[in-house]
């Protein structure tokens, strides 16, 4: 049975991911200790998540997490996000508010600098396949199996890398064009985990996505490509873990 009183960990997928990313790292979280809750949600227009992704905020993504969290009853979660949720993760902590997080871990995420877009950010090969997708669409088809592979899954075996491609959904263009704004959120205990492998974001990167958020109070490392939750779950369930 889980323990109500400790913190329920939320998992926020990126870009043309939805929650069921999470799934290995939350199985592993699950046999490792059966008492924590996690949910893993859908942002709007992902999974089972309605939304217009033509229209979608980071607003509406983040409502759509506090209302997800409200809904299971969670008074007090740690806040889980990979990639793209860079740009939500610090709206959902802002409404909650700090006494009801009590951590936040951001995972190979995009954090652009107060004010800036998730396309300003971005540096060659990936930006030059954002900006051809947004210029003609407003809403971006899943990356060609080659390229996701080449982008989220590199080191992956087959049946993984499989699993990583049929996984992906469109993705709006909107939220890489909004700028983002984290002049309220509150001071929290922040984890960042790089992935030393990663060619979506080189740990460079990364590093100054660290620089961009600031408050980050502990750096972990650990040796795979971008999609961390599926390449390797044991290991970041152990890290999740030790944090909780």
């Amino acid at each position: 049975m889980a323990d109500t009183t400790a913190p329920t960990v939320v998992f926020v997928h990126g870009g043309q991911h939805t929650g069921a990313c999470w799934r290995p790292t939350v199985d592993a979280i699950g046999r490792a200790d059966p008492s924590v809750r996690a949910l893993a949600v859908d942002l709007p227009g992902h999974g089972a998540e309605p939304g217009d992704l033509v229209t979608l905020t980071i607003d509406h993504c983040v409502r759509s997490v506090v209302r997800q969290i409200d809904a299971v009853g969670a008074s007090r979660v740690v806040l889980v996000g990979h990639s793209m949720a860079g740009i939500t993760l610090p709206g959902v902590a802002t409404q909650l508010g700090a006494e009801r997080v009590s951590r936040m871990v951001y995972v190979a995420c995009c954090v652009p600098a107060q004010g800036k877009t998730v396309m300003s950010t971005l540096k060659p090969p990936v930006s030059w396949i954002a900006r051809a997708a947004s210029r003609f669409a407003k809403v971006s088809k899943p990356l060609p199996g080659p390229i996701a592979t080449w982008m989220f899954a590199n080191g992956m075996p087959k049946e993984q890398k499989r699993a990583v491609v049929a996984g992906l959904v469109p993705e709006s263009a909107a939220v890489t064009k909004e700028a983002v704004d984290r002049s309220r959120m509150p001071d929290l205990p922040t984890t960042w985990i790089i992935t030393l492998r990663d060619r979506s974001l080189r740990p460079g990167r990364q590093r100054a996505f660290i620089a961009n958020l600031g408050n980050v109070d502990e750096v972990l490392e650990i040796d795979t490509c971008h999609d961390a939750m599926i390449s390797e779950p044991e290991q970041l369930a152990q890290m999740l873990l030790a944090r909780l």
